[in-house]
């Protein structure tokens, strides 16, 4: 099995080449928009599942790792696009699913993970161990987080088909999954000292472990770059700020940056980030509230043609009979709190979409035919319904997948950087 993650950072590295953007999301919309987009700009996909959506005990998305790569094959099959080279991620891959549990119980559960992401096929593993497990900090240091993750990488060489496949994220500042929970947290770079001493960190534990081979396929470091976005306000990057960071990666030409909580940039960040060797640009929750935007404008079309009430309705319903998706990243009451259940940059309606498949359904079936352009107009952007139109699919499900391509398409600059 090839390594097609090493080319892409070499060239970019070089000047030579874009970075890749990794969708990090388990949508089955999103997932086929990422893979359409991929083709479109002759890149692979690069598609993540996070540890807390895919487990060896299902997550919460129900799914293993081996379900996850048949999830995403079936999807490239159904759309026409299984020629689309795919590197598949775990992202967050640690103890951080079970931080509730004792460092022992948690480690052992993430060694089963790791193990059983490689054996399925996942070839970018993301080794964060950098939040703490019951009794002890929230974050670790860089020495504790380095001993557990060259502790995975171990396991994660041993339980390979094909280890050469494998590559490797290092890093402990790490930023929350899924942005950050409050709309006054400072978000500052990650100092170039503290990326310095994580890389050193990682160099040793690995070596110390006997995985020094790991550390060889050791592809991106995670850092802050300066950018983020919580639940009602996006921290934006700061174009002027000088570039520190870059000479932490030395003359390591297949080592890059890994940057997390892209989402809501504009086109220039990316660019700009590519610029400052930020090789691997993560996006989720932007891809979801774009599909959300456009099905709640679909949902106001079929308002018009036939009356039925809003799917915003259903939704809010299941989001108060469960609330643990959003209960604790947002803030608030009343109105304001209704409204970022369903607009809120986080996203957390995302994990409601599964509930309401039959609804979704239903819709899409609503609005299998000829729509009225001033109507479809009245709701969504000119780029998405010409996006749409050339897409063979349903109305419906066009405008969907072609809203979130929009978004995703602000990765791929038609210049190389």
């Amino acid at each position: 099995m090839s390594d097609l993650l090493t080319p892409i950072i070499r060239a970019m590295r070089k000047g030579i080449g874009p970075a890749i953007p990794s969708v990090c999301s388990a949508h089955p919309d999103v997932i086929a928009a990422g893979l359409r987009q991929a083709r479109e700009h002759n890149m692979p996909a690069l598609i993540e599942a996070t540890s807390n959506q895919v487990n060896q005990f299902g997550g919460y998305t129900g799914m293993t790792p081996a379900d996850f790569i048949t999830f995403v094959r079936d999807i490239a099959t159904s759309h026409g696009l299984g020629d689309v080279p795919v590197i598949l991620g775990g992202d967050h891959l640690g103890p951080q699913a079970w931080r509730n549990l004792s460092s022992d119980a948690a480690m052992s559960h993430a060694e089963v993970m790791i193990a059983a992401y490689v054996r399925a096929g996942f070839t970018k593993i993301h080794l964060d161990c950098s939040e703490g497990c019951q009794g002890e900090p929230a974050q670790v240091g860089d020495a504790l987080a380095a001993a557990r993750a060259a502790r995975l990488a171990a396991v994660a060489e041993a339980a390979a088909p094909d280890p050469e496949a494998l590559t490797y994220i290092v890093g402990t500042e790490v930023p929350p999954p899924g942005g950050a929970r409050h709309d006054d947290e400072g978000i500052l770079p990650t100092p170039p000292g503290n990326a310095r001493a994580t890389l050193a960190a990682h160099e040793e534990a690995f070596a110390a472990a006997g995985a020094s081979a790991a550390w060889a396929r050791v592809r991106g470091l995670v850092v802050q770059p300066g950018l983020e976005f919580a639940p009602a306000s996006i921290h934006r990057f700061d174009l002027s700020q000088a570039d520190a960071l870059s000479p932490v990666l030395g003359a390591n030409d297949v080592l890059c940056f890994e940057a997390h909580s892209t989402d809501y940039q504009s086109p220039e960040v990316y660019a700009d980030l590519t610029r400052r060797n930020f090789g691997i640009l993560k996006v989720g929750p932007a891809l979801t509230f774009a599909w959300r935007e456009a099905l709640y404008a679909l949902s106001h079309v079929r308002a018009w043609i036939d009356g039925s009430p809003h799917i915003s309705e259903r939704m809010e319903t299941l989001m108060l009979e469960q609330p643990k998706y959003w209960q604790g990243h947002y803030h608030g009451e009343g109105d304001s709190l209704r409204l970022m259940r369903h607009f809120g940059y986080a996203d957390r309606i995302r994990y409601y979409w599964p509930r309401a498949e039959a609804e979704v359904q239903g819709l899409c079936a609503a609005l299998d035919g000829p729509l009225p352009a001033p109507l479809l107009l009245q709701y969504l952007p000119t780029a998405t319904l010409e996006r749409a139109s050339r897409l063979d699919l349903p109305p419906a499900r066009a405008i969907l997948q072609a809203h979130v391509e929009q978004t995703l398409a602000a990765y791929y600059p038609e210049e190389t950087c």
